[in-house]
C-alpha cells in the first residue's frame, strides 16, 4: 500500500492530475487511485485545485523543512553559510546529489530586494546551473565552477564542491543573484569565498558531533 500512495504522489510531482490522469499515470485502478488519492489528500500530503485536480500537499512544505532540520549536513553548514552570505550580500544554497536531480537541502535569501530564491527542498536538474557542475564533477583547478544565465535566464552562480573526510563530494555550495549585479565574470568576484566556504563546511562536517 506504501509503495502504491508513494506512486500517486509522484504521479502529481511535476503538475497536477485529475483523477482519470492519476489512473493513466500510476497504472493503478480508478477505485484504488481515487481511495489513496483522498486519503492523502485527508493527511495533508495531496491538495486539490480550484479545478478538482490533485496537487502535492502543503503538509510536505513543513515535512521536507522538518527533515532538512535533522540533516546533519545542512546543520554543519549553517555558519559558513551565513558568513557567506554577509560576505557577499548574495543569496546561498546547499545543495545534495538525487539521482538525476541535486535537492536544495538549506538556503539563505540575499537582503537585496532584487534576489534569486530557491526553496529547500527545490530539485534541480544536475545538467544546468554551477551547483549541478559540480555535483557532477566538472570542478577544475580553481576549486569552483561559475555559469550565467545557464539554468535560468539572468541569474549568475559560483559553487565549490564539500567533500567529506573521505575526499567525495558530498555537496555543493552556492552563491546566486542578478547577473547584473553578479557580472559576467561572477568567479573571479566570489569564486575564492565560496570555494573557502566549501571547506568551512566540510570542516565542520568532519568535526565530532
Amino acid at each position: 500500500m506504501l509503495d502504491k500512495s508513494f506512486l500517486v504522489l509522484s504521479a502529481v510531482e511535476e503538475r497536477p492530475a485529475s483523477l482519470g490522469e492519476l489512473v493513466e499515470r500510476t497504472g493503478l485502478s480508478r477505485a484504488t487511485a481515487h481511495r489513496l488519492a483522498v486519503a492523502l489528500e485527508v493527511h495533508g500530503l495531496l491538495r486539490r485545485t480550484s479545478d478538482g485536480r490533485f496537487a502535492l500537499g502543503l503538509h510536505l512544505v513543513a515535512l521536507a523543512r522538518r527533515a532538512t532540520e535533522q540533516f546533519p549536513l545542512a546543520e554543519a553548514a549553517g555558519p559558513a553559510m551565513a558568513e557567506l552570505r554577509e560576505r557577499t550580500e548574495e543569496s546561498v544554497q546547499l545543495y545534495v546529489p538525487d539521482g538525476d536531480l541535486r535537492v536544495c537541502v538549506a538556503a539563505l535569501e540575499s537582503p537585496h530586494g532584487l534576489r534569486t530564491i530557491v526553496p529547500v527542498g527545490a530539485a534541480l536538474p544536475m545538467d544546468r546551473g554551477s551547483a549541478g557542475r559540480v555535483l557532477s564533477g566538472e570542478v577544475g583547478r580553481s576549486g569552483w565552477v561559475a555559469t550565467v544565465a545557464e539554468r535560468e535566464p539572468g541569474v549568475a552562480s559560483v559553487s565549490a564542491p564539500v567533500v567529506d573526510v573521505e575526499g567525495s563530494v558530498v555537496a555543493a555550495v552556492s552563491v546566486s543573484g542578478p547577473a547584473d549585479r553578479l557580472g559576467r565574470s561572477p568567479g573571479r568576484r566570489f569564486g575564492g569565498v565560496v570555494a573557502a566556504a566549501a571547506a568551512d563546511i566540510a570542516r565542520a562536517l568532519a568535526e565530532p558531533r
